[in-house]
């Protein structure tokens, strides 16, 4: 069952809306359902309050004086009751009391019986005074009218006796006015929630429904797209610039990728060719002539090799880039892998005159994968002999540090410019210097080269002067001969 979907302009408008309502429900609810139990819980709140005060000021010297500023000051009714008998009352201040002695006149307002007030008053009275509590309290309810009043006890003393009372005013009319006026107040809010809502709803999506058509037309292929809001909201303008952000590398790796297909099919390409163009030859030419032939063959084994050179280059940095060239971390001599490496590139010093100089220990133990290392190793090599100077060095530095290996490969050739040293790492980038030969690696060897070394999270870079050469190095975890990592 497909659930409907809707934009997010209705969304934040329903919102919106539905936030008003909540806000109207809990006026309605605390300001006119509720308002009668408010009421009471604060009026019988405010007695308590002056019950306390009555207790912790209470002096027989000063009783009378204090409970006089009491009832006017707070509108209640006090009577005090000493041996059975009232000695003291405050109806002179508030004419509105409900008197407890039932030899006094009953308040018209009240319009109960002398009978009804005394049987409910003293009937409390009595029962408080034989309870031995300190303090009680009763709700009296006026048979006709339903208005209550309060009436609380309090012992003072051993026989003395402080009784307070406070009228509860009925507010049914006032109820009725703020219900009237809440209708009003409803509908005013309502009108204005679906006015503001809907304002406030396209002014949020207009900008994001803006980002998400220029992301379109990205997806389309389009990378001149400019993501732009327009809107003073933060989270939207860093979403912006996230966007751009990302237009900008999309570009770069589409324009890489299109490099990367050219430069792959120049690379296969070429290989074959010279393998066809020679095997005809071979065939058609030079078959019966063994000198001939035996040269032709040698150009189509060295082709054959440089394409297989290419094919596992290619396989070695899918895999890497796929997690699935996973790495087994094992402790081996770097020291003695170094020479191994070097000591294929033998022919070069006697062919062409390269010099390979190793500087530091012989032995040096390491934790990581001998394989990948040696891939980086024999590449970052290459790569030297490449770009190396007219005096044919390749220097590789080893130190042995407290915590790591320390592995430099420098060549003395003319520097790679600052602008291009974090670019060298892509595949097939090619800066606008020359090299003197091309007779070791396929273009991605550097691209290889940071793949292995960052899964294991080594730290590796570039170091360049113009004219003086240029330093490749990285770091390995030092480890013990006897052990391995499991």
């Amino acid at each position: 069952m497909s659930t409907k979907k809707s934009s997010l302009k209705e969304k934040i408008w329903v919102y919106l809306i539905l936030f008003s309502c909540i806000i109207l429900i809990c006026l309605w609810l605390f300001q006119v359902v509720f308002l009668n139990s408010y009421y009471e819980w604060y009026k019988k709140r405010d007695l308590e309050k002056v019950v306390s005060e009555i207790i912790n000021s209470y002096d027989p010297n000063t009783l009378e004086t204090v409970l006089d500023q009491i009832s006017a000051q707070q509108g209640v009714c006090i009577e005090i009751v000493t041996d059975g008998t009232t000695s003291y009352t405050s109806d002179r201040f508030n004419r509105g009391c409900m008197l407890i002695n039932p030899e006094h006149e009953t308040p018209k307002e009240l319009s109960m019986t002398k009978e009804e007030v005394s049987s409910g008053v003293n009937a409390f009275r009595k029962q408080f005074m034989n309870s031995k509590k300190r303090k009680a309290s009763i709700k009296l309810v006026n048979p006709r009218f339903k208005n209550q009043t309060l009436l609380y006890g309090v012992k003072l003393d051993r026989d003395i006796y402080a009784f307070i009372s406070a009228s509860m005013q009925p507010l049914d009319a006032t109820t009725k006015i703020l219900a009237s006026q809440f209708i009003f107040v409803t509908m005013g809010v309502l009108f204005l929630s679906f006015v503001i809502g809907y304002l406030i709803s396209k002014r949020i999506s207009k900008p994001i429904i803006k980002l998400n058509d220029a992301a379109r037309n990205m997806a389309k292929g389009d990378y001149d797209v400019v993501f732009e809001t327009g809107a003073q909201i933060t989270e939207l303008n860093e979403l912006a610039s996230t966007l751009n952000y990302t237009r900008d590398e999309l570009a770069g790796t589409e324009e890489l990728r299109r490099e990367l297909l050219a430069n792959i099919s120049h690379d296969l390409k070429t290989p074959l060719t010279m393998i066809k163009a020679y095997a005809e030859m071979v065939r058609d030419l030079s078959y019966r002539d063994d000198q001939k032939r035996t040269e032709h063959l040698n150009v189509i084994i060295e082709e054959s090799d440089r394409l297989n050179l290419l094919v596992n280059d290619i396989l070695d940095l899918s895999l890497m880039q796929s997690n699935l060239g996973m790495i087994e971390p094992t402790s081996f001599d770097v020291g003695e892998l170094i020479a191994s490496i070097v000591k294929r590139f033998e022919i070069l010093t006697e062919t062409e005159g390269y010099h390979f100089i190793i500087n530091g220990p012989k032995h040096c133990w390491a934790l990581a994968d001998p394989k990948k290392i040696e891939q980086v190793i024999y590449n970052l090599i290459g790569n030297a002999i490449n770009y190396t100077g007219e005096d044919g060095q390749v220097i590789i530095r080893i130190s042995d540090e407290s915590d790591d290996i320390h592995i430099e490969i420098i060549d003395t050739g003319k520097g790679i410019k600052p602008v291009d040293l974090n670019k060298i790492w892509e595949k097939y980038y090619k800066s606008d210097k020359k090299h003197r030969r091309n007779a070791y690696g396929t273009g991605i060897g550097l691209s290889i080269v940071k793949q292995i070394l960052e899964k294991h999270e080594a730290n590796y870079g570039v170091k360049s002067t113009l004219n003086q050469g240029t330093t490749f190095y990285f770091d390995l975890t030092k480890a013990k001969s006897d052990k391995k990592m499991r």
